[in-house]
């Protein structure tokens, strides 16, 4: 039902594609092609920007912190020459999430990228990162992956490539090191409310997860590597290399004896880790405690190889969002008939106009997807069902969405009916500019055509762009199922010209 109808092509074996993954800590840059359906990394760049650092007690990011992430962007830009821009991807997670002034730090970078920033949900950085890790370590069994960042720590239980249980918590290695580790002093205190606060923050997942259970513990990230390292060379890991609750413990205490991070001469320990290390050794001290993890084993693929893969999906038609839609419209009870008609209605109109409109094929997805989910909303109550429909689509957790894709399908089914507003207008263009306020309308008229929910086949409808400012739309009214369709649409000219639209509709 969901057919992409404006597919991506798919991926050429040896083609390349890449995902930046900026994160709280570091930023990340990897290029993979293509190998015989999995993807090969041929470029892999890191860079510690410790953005959540420059976040001050406000949660505004400073000049400098931005100036870093910038000056970090330009260089991997610098790499991505022989990739095409439609296979490149980037996301933010946490430290973005936080910032009250992302939007600026976002556009400044969008015109250093090739592509825009997509600020993706705590679960949804959960389900890339369970994505990344399970291409990169197959397994059948039913595990826990943990994945502690620098401003949050994901933890994910799945089977295979499908994750179960997703959570998000707001703990990581530079978050904690602000906190409790700002001095560079590694003190018993320290420690000691470093973890207290991480349990208690583990604690608000720990009886759902430990309920849902596993039968194998894997965790990706800097911090994990680091600790694995660390463990190994002191000869506290156990036989398979992996963590244990005992190495880390002896770990804690060793960090302890040092006493300043500026001394921390450990195996494994990077020098630009050196500051962020020991908060980071306190939240893996404190969930596996919580959690009951005894051993923990280390997974090299995380957040940016996820994101590949999932770009992957994409170009095969084997879509997340679409698998998501689906879930939706079973959830709320959505009138699939009602659905698919606006569906191919407005698919119709979209080809129509999507040259001379300069749309893309994004643009038709988004469409697609907006109209078979404009109704959700019903579930909750006839009367301003569309507000309802904007709200679900803005605030819940739905895979595959970044934060920006959930608000702009919200903005066009919000304005699928009823009034315009220009301050609707202006919001509008804020997120997704004119190619947004297009699609909202090439919503609206689709809607218009099936007001009257009639199964019968739709009258001939073609939609001309004039010019800048001026639509037109011819109908046939000859079949009586849709002898109110020209006044449907007609009634659409008043709220068209609020958003400085020009409506013609002529009964042919």
């Amino acid at each position: 039902m969901l057919t992409n109808y404006l597919e991506n092509p798919p991926l050429a074996e040896n083609e390349l594609m890449a995902a930046i993954d900026i994160g709280s800590n570091s930023f990340h840059l990897a290029i993979g092609r293509l190998d015989h359906g999995e993807v090969r990394k041929v470029v892999s760049m890191s860079e510690k920007v410790q953005l959540a650092a420059g976040l001050d007690e406000h949660n505004i990011l400073s000049a400098e912190a931005v100036r870093r992430g910038l000056d970090c962007l330009s260089r991997f830009t610098a790499r991505l020459d022989s990739v095409s821009p439609e296979r490149v991807r980037i996301v933010a997670t946490n430290a973005l999430r936080q910032a009250k002034n992302a939007d600026d730090f976002i556009a400044r970078a969008n015109e250093i990228l090739p592509n825009p920033i997509e600020i993706i949900a705590g679960r949804e950085e959960a389900r890339l990162i369970h994505l990344g890790v399970s291409h990169t370590n197959a397994s059948s069994d039913k595990r826990l992956v943990i994945d502690i960042g620098g401003g949050s720590t994901e933890f994910i239980i799945g089977t295979g490539f499908e994750p179960l249980l997703t959570e998000s918590l707001q703990m990581g290695c530079v978050a904690f090191t602000k906190k409790f580790f700002a001095d560079g002093q590694i003190t018993d205190k320290a420690f000691t409310t470093a973890i207290a606060a991480a349990r208690k923050e583990v604690l608000a997942i720990s009886g759902q997860y430990q309920k849902a259970g596993w039968t194998s513990v894997i965790g990706s990230s800097g911090t994990i590597k680091a600790v694995r390292n660390v463990l190994v060379s002191k000869g506290w890991a156990n036989e398979q290399e992996c963590i244990t609750y005992k190495g880390v413990k002896k770990l804690e205490k060793l960090l302890i004896s040092i006493g300043d991070v500026k001394d921390i001469e450990l195996e494994g320990v990077k020098e630009h880790r050196k500051a962020v290390f020991p908060a980071g050794v306190a939240v893996l001290r404190a969930l596996m405690k919580v959690l009951g993890i005894e051993t923990l084993a280390y997974s090299d693929g995380a957040l940016r190889e996820g994101v590949m893969y999932d770009m992957l999906g994409r170009f095969a038609s084997e879509d997340v969002r679409d698998r998501s839609v689906l879930a939706l419209i079973k959830r709320y009870s959505v009138d699939k008939k009602q659905a698919r008609q606006v569906v191919r209605t407005s698919r119709h109109l979209f080809r129509q106009v999507q040259d001379d409109l300069q749309l893309s094929n994004d643009d038709g997805d988004l469409l697609r997807r907006a109209a078979y989910l404009h109704e959700i909303g019903l579930a909750i109550s006839h009367s301003n069902y569309h507000r309802h429909s904007a709200y679900l689509l803005e605030n819940s957790d739905i895979p595959g969405f970044s934060q920006v894709d959930q608000k702009r399908m919200a903005q066009l089914v919000l304005s699928h009916r009823r009034k315009l507003k220009s301050d609707m207008l202006e919001q509008t263009c804020q997120l997704g500019g004119e190619q947004l306020l297009y699609l909202c309308l090439l919503l609206r008229l689709a809607v218009s055509a099936h007001h009257s929910r009639s199964e019968y086949e739709l009258p001939l409808m073609e939609l001309v762009i004039l010019d800048d400012t001026h639509w037109q739309i011819t109908v046939s009214t000859d079949k009586k199922h849709y002898a109110f369709l020209y006044s449907d649409l007609h009634a659409d000219i008043e709220q068209f010209a609020k958003w400085g639209i020009e409506l013609s509709v002529i009964e042919n």
